[in-house]
């Protein structure tokens, strides 16, 4: 097996990675946006909606769930069960993804035109059916490599199957995407074909490894009893998350001052979103290596990495977030102007871009938890929080329009992180002081009012990120031992200078 980086160095490289993806992802629905407007791309969202909770049921849990079983093996210097742990989550996979593919296959029609509201993406559907087991196979394999900590091959097979996926979309796009339906098609088909690229690679390399085998290990009543209930939280949001989708554009219109539903859902979801969680693939990137980390960690009973782990995690996730809620607050009309040509997706990112602290947290508290092993409690947060959601848009989209739409997304995200900051708590015993949050948004808050006083958005983006670092430093945020660990981590990543536990 290749030789394990510290996991700084790991979430570094799959930071740079993570960025180079969203980028492409992005750069890729900027074009879609200019093939087939704010409206078309509401119906592409809503089309892949439906396949999110499709691929969400055929999954069935089983990445994370591969991904903590391993890191459990491993954390116990057991690395002769993985073979095992990898059948029996393969075998899971396949019946769970061609069980949920025959039944979407048979009610494609039924979803297009009651549920969307076109029949004319029936297609798109049908060809997403046959992509879900080799998706499905890809969880299964890249779960396990990032639980062994085969970054730098995880990060290259990425790489190339998002070139895999640009090439063959956009291709298919020119060529025959001429409408909304057939780009739905056109970026189905190129998702699995990548899907299969990828399939194949990672199991290629997995074959090539020469870890012997142990004696068979039961591993089924473990399998499950981690898949299924993260299988139950992942079926519940997705499927209210799809459901919040397919209703937004119905509600909304019933509400007097919105003339084009469909095209404000799709500036919110289809543009003002990318860019809102674009600088999060640098936290999400922790958050993938947190898990298994996590689960190490509690295997092998170190309580005091734990803690020092998810007070750092938290620490940096959220000085993070509040620097990237100035900045694109800040160059909110004219990164949308540039990117969409759309001023009025530049109105809805101010919005959102004030909610990027609270989202970014969650996103780093939801994978501690997951890694310590609490994912019965997260379905229960995800039921909770999702049915809120419904019926606060249900309520609010015909008396509000789209504000009703911000309000809901608030106040059930901010109740989902305090549930799950709560359950941290008193997890690993840690929690973030009321004053960190209060100081932090206090500095921010003034670097971007004074940053904002400038003339020019380059003029504004400096001047808000020198006045932010220092706000933070005089305010006791960021420290000086801080500021040398991450020059430190420039170095040559060796035990010296690997982050102590």
């Amino acid at each position: 097996m290749a030789k394990k980086l510290p996991i700084v160095y790991s979430a570094l490289l799959l930071t740079g990675v993570n960025l180079l993806l969203r980028f492409v992802s992005t750069s890729f629905q900027v074009h879609i946006t200019a093939r087939i407007g704010p409206e078309g791309v509401g119906l592409l969202q809503l089309v892949m909606s439906v396949g999110s909770l499709a691929l969400t049921a055929a999954m069935a849990g089983i990445r994370t769930a591969t991904m903590y079983l391993t890191a459990e093996e491993l954390g116990k210097k057991r690395p002769q069960n993985i073979k095992w742990v990898l059948r029996g989550c393969f075998c899971y996979s396949c019946v769970a993804s061609l069980t949920v593919a025959a039944g979407l296959y048979i009610i494609a029609p039924t979803v297009a035109k009651s549920w969307i509201g076109n029949a004319a993406v029936t297609g798109a559907i049908r060809l997403f059916c046959l992509n879900l087991p080799v998706v499905c196979l890809c969880g299964c394999l890249t779960g396990y490599f990032t639980a062994a900590n085969r970054i730098q091959t995880l990060a290259a097979v990425e790489i190339a199957e998002q070139l895999c996926y640009m090439v063959f979309t956009l291709a298919s796009l020119n060529l025959w995407g001429k409408t909304p339906e057939k780009a739905c098609c056109c970026v189905v088909m190129g998702s699995g074909v990548s899907a299969l690229f990828t399939a194949l690679c990672l199991t290629v390399l997995r074959s090539a490894e020469k870890q012997a085998p142990g004696e068979r290990i039961a591993i089924r009543k473990r399998l499950l009893g981690c898949a299924v209930p993260l299988a139950a939280a992942d079926n519940v949001k997705t499927g209210i998350n799809t459901l919040e989708n397919l209703l937004v554009p119905q509600r909304l219109a019933q509400y007097p001052g919105e003339l084009s539903p469909l095209g404000a859902f799709g500036r919110v979801c289809g543009m003002v979103f990318p860019i809102l969680m674009f600088p999060a693939a640098i936290l999400f990137a922790l958050a993938e290596l947190l898990i298994p980390e996590m689960a190490r960690c509690a295997a092998g009973g170190e309580q005091k990495r734990i803690a020092y782990l998810a007070r750092k995690s938290l620490g940096i996730a959220m000085v993070y977030g509040f620097v990237c809620a100035g900045l694109l607050y800040l160059l909110a009309k004219p990164l949308c102007l540039h990117i969409y040509k759309d001023p009025e997706a530049g109105m809805y990112l101010k919005w959102y871009a004030l909610l990027a602290p609270m989202l970014y947290c969650d996103a780093i508290t939801d994978a501690i938890c997951k890694g310590l092993g609490k994912q019965r409690v997260n379905v229960i947060f995800n039921i909770v929080t999702s049915a809120m959601d419904v019926a606060l848009l249900y309520l609010l989209l015909p008396k509000m329009g789209m504000t009703g739409y911000y309000i809901s997304f608030l106040v059930t995200h901010g109740v989902n992180l305090m549930l799950s900051l709560n359950l941290l708590h008193k997890t690993a015993g840690i929690s973030i002081p009321f004053y960190a949050p209060v100081y932090t948004g206090f500095g921010i808050f003034l670097a971007a009012k004074l940053g904002g006083l400038l003339r020019g958005w380059p003029a504004q983006t400096a001047a808000f990120l020198c006045l932010a670092m220092l706000a933070l430093a005089a305010l006791g945020i960021i420290k000086p031992r801080q500021i040398r660990w991450l020059i430190g981590l420039l170095k040559r990543p060796t035990a010296k200078n690997a982050p102590a536990g």
